[in-house]
C-alpha cells in the first residue's frame, strides 16, 4: 500500500520560452537521469512508473490541457516529487526544447495513429524521429514505443530498422507491467499490445 505524502509544489512546468532550450535543474527538486513520456495523456503511466522508480526524473508532456492538469493531481496525490509535467506539442518540444544529450528513455505509447494515408505525415513516429531521438538521448539511452495499430507499428519498425545508429532490444517484464489508460481499455476489448524498443549508440 502506497504511503506517500502530497506534494505541495506545483508539478507542472510553465515554459518561460518556446524558443530556447530548458534548463532541467529548474524543473525538479533533485538531479536524477531523465526519462521522457511524449504525449502522456492522463498521466496514468507515468505517475505509476514515477512511483516505482524514485531514483529518475520524469517529464511527461501533453498538448491537452485537461490532460496535463490530470497528470499533476494524481502526482502530486500521491507525492511524486520526481514528476513534472509540460504542455506543448510533443514533436516540437523534442526537437527544439529538450538540451542535447539529457534523457535515458524516450516512452511514446499509443501515439495517434492518424489512420488516413494522407494524414501519416502527421505521425509522431516517422523517417525524422531517430535522429531526433539520438539528439536527445545519452549514450545507451533508449526509446519504447506501444500502439494498438498494426500499420503504424510497422512504419516504427521500419524507421528505426533504416538508422544504423540504433539497435532493437528487449522491454521489460517490470516496465510492460505499467499500462496506460488508453492500453487498459483496449487490452479489456482484446485488443493486444504492440511493442518494440530501440538502444542508441
Amino acid at each position: 500500500m502506497e504511503l506517500s505524502l502530497p506534494v505541495s509544489r506545483a508539478l507542472l512546468y510553465e515554459l518561460p520560452s518556446i524558443v530556447e532550450r530548458l534548463e532541467l535543474g529548474r524543473l525538479f527538486p533533485e538531479a536524477q537521469p531523465l526519462e521522457v513520456e511524449l504525449g502522456c495523456g492522463d498521466g496514468s503511466f507515468l505517475v505509476d512508473y514515477a512511483g516505482q522508480n524514485p531514483a529518475t526524473n520524469f517529464l511527461g508532456v501533453e498538448r491537452l490541457l485537461g490532460r496535463i492538469r490530470k497528470l499533476e493531481r494524481k502526482g502530486r496525490r500521491r507525492g511524486r516529487t520526481n514528476l513534472c509535467g509540460v504542455r506543448i506539442e510533443s514533436a516540437y518540444f523534442l526537437e527544439y526544447l529538450l538540451p542535447p544529450h539529457c534523457v535515458r528513455a524516450l516512452h511514446i505509447y499509443f501515439p495517434d495513429p492518424w489512420p488516413k494515408h494522407k494524414h501519416r505525415k502527421y505521425r509522431l513516429i516517422n523517417a525524422r524521429f531517430p535522429t531526433l531521438a539520438h539528439q536527445v538521448l545519452v549514450p545507451g539511452g533508449r526509446v519504447y514505443l506501444r500502439t494498438d495499430d498494426a500499420d503504424y507499428f510497422q512504419q516504427m519498425q521500419s524507421v528505426f530498422a533504416a538508422d544504423q545508429r540504433f539497435h532493437p532490444v528487449e522491454t521489460s517484464a517490470d516496465l510492460a507491467a505499467v499500462r496506460t489508460d488508453f492500453e487498459r481499455d483496449f487490452n479489456a476489448q482484446g485488443i493486444v499490445t504492440r511493442r518494440a524498443a530501440y538502444a542508441r549508440d
